[in-house]
């Protein structure tokens, strides 16, 4: 017997309670005789083997606070996914968290006898996926001067801004500032979210376009916009603005911001924002992810690109395939670009930007700027899918560098960078 558990965002509340009408678990039910618990975790250990679902993306803090009683099994965790609704990332969130405290576990994803021999062999096996990741995963060196690589003039320490927390489902990105500064010479500024909020709200806050932004496309005229009002996209140019202001006033060289904080406090998201500062230069990274920033700051200064801050959405392992997503692209990274609402709150202006094809590298430092996950590989297409973030794209990389999303991710996001550059991210 399986247990089925199951833990699902406040975002998505409608749908937690319908499990089995789910059509992804209801096709593995076919096959696997599950026992269904859904959210109450009170039976969870008594079963021959538990399976977690992680329904949504959001739900890392939930298993945080259930784990207590999950780690009172004694075994490995096994997380399955659905390849929507940012169920990957989640996931991939917390098997970073469980492997940075010793506990062992996995992933279990992709097609449906992919998913049910996985589990089958669980099941009489009892065993749990190690890490691996092999000539992909590498470490920083105990110090690396960025400023030495800055085109604008030496500095002692590059400022990075923190408006508001990291999000609260970032269980495995905590940075450590001391670290930070030591070995990469990064200062941390912390900076409130109610400043961002009140600049974005004062009646002075501009919402025009910023005429020295260019973007590919030519304007950012109102002729592009796709489900777009003319008030939710002037408050889009004033989160942009109001960003743009806090990175003069502190002398910030990039930032990160709990940016699903502006879907209450002002009914918008910074997905435009970010878009547009990464193309101006400053690198800049949503849901107050500093890991994510980091990294797309090494490749600001050491590779001289803007990069893709993304979440695995799926996989496929034995063919090296991964699609990425999110909900903002870097406007000087693609061919094309049009505006849609944010993906999990349906509101905001958020980015679906068509990227050219060709060489890509996938790169992430983790949190305790101990590892660095580096890796050459190929964008074979875009995606237009409902149920995913809203620039998609498909990469194909080795297949042993995929299954390390899998078993000993670096965290969820993933950062693309055009070009193959994983030797010279490799050996910083």
């Amino acid at each position: 017997m399986i247990g089925l558990f199951t833990i699902t965002s406040d975002l998505h509340k409608e749908v937690a309670d319908k499990i089995l009408s789910d059509p992804f678990l209801a096709s593995l039910a076919s096959e696997l005789d599950f026992e269904v618990h859904g959210q109450d975790f009170s039976d969870y250990g008594k079963c021959a083997l538990d399976l977690i679902y992680v329904r949504t993306g959001g739900t890392e803090g939930i298993f945080r606070s259930l784990f207590p009683q999950i780690s009172k099994a004694g075994r490995g965790v096994v997380l399955l996914t659905s390849g929507k609704s940012n169920s990957l990332a989640a996931s991939m969130e917390i098997l970073c968290w469980l492997r940075q405290r010793g506990y062992a576990g996995e992933i279990v994803q992709g097609d449906n006898q992919s998913i049910i021999s996985r589990v089958k062999a669980l099941l009489s096996a009892k065993d749990d996926a190690q890490p691996g990741g092999g000539r992909f995963v590498g470490f920083l060196p105990e110090t690396l001067s960025l400023t030495s690589s800055w085109s604008d003039g030496f500095r002692e320490t590059m400022r990075l801004g923190v408006v508001g927390h990291p999000s609260d489902w970032l269980i495995s990105s905590d940075a450590d500032a001391d670290a930070l500064r030591s070995r990469l010479g990064l200062e941390l500024v912390d900076v409130p979210m109610d400043e961002l909020v009140s600049r974005v709200v004062d009646p002075k806050c501009p919402c025009s376009c910023p005429s020295s932004l260019v973007p590919l496309n030519g304007n950012l005229s109102r002729a592009d916009l796709r489900s777009i009002s003319e008030s939710s996209f002037a408050t889009a140019m004033k989160v942009y603005h109001a960003l743009k202001s806090i990175v003069n006033d502190y002398k910030l060289d990039g930032l990160t911001v709990r940016c699903f904080d502006l879907l209450t406090s002002v009914s918008n998201t910074g997905c435009m924002a970010l878009a547009m500062l990464n193309a101006e230069g400053v690198p800049s990274s949503c849901e107050g992810d500093v890991p994510a920033l980091v990294s797309m700051m090494i490749c600001r200064k050491v590779l001289g690109l803007s990069s893709f801050q993304a979440n695995p959405s799926r996989i496929d392992a034995s063919a090296g395939t991964v699609v990425f997503a999110h909900c903002t692209i870097p406007l000087d990274m693609v061919e094309s670009y049009k505006y849609d609402t944010h993906f999990e709150s349906g509101i905001g202006v958020a980015v679906k930007g068509e990227l050219p094809l060709g060489d890509v590298t996938v790169f992430k430092v983790s949190p305790d700027l101990k590892r660095v996950f580096a890796v050459d590989a190929q964008l074979l297409g875009n995606m237009k899918e409902e149920n995913l973030c809203r620039t998609q794209i498909v990469v194909k990389m080795d297949p042993e560098a995929s299954r390390v999303f899998l078993t000993d991710p670096v965290g969820n996001h993933q950062i693309i960078v055009p070009g193959h550059h994983a030797g010279e991210l490799m050996s910083l």
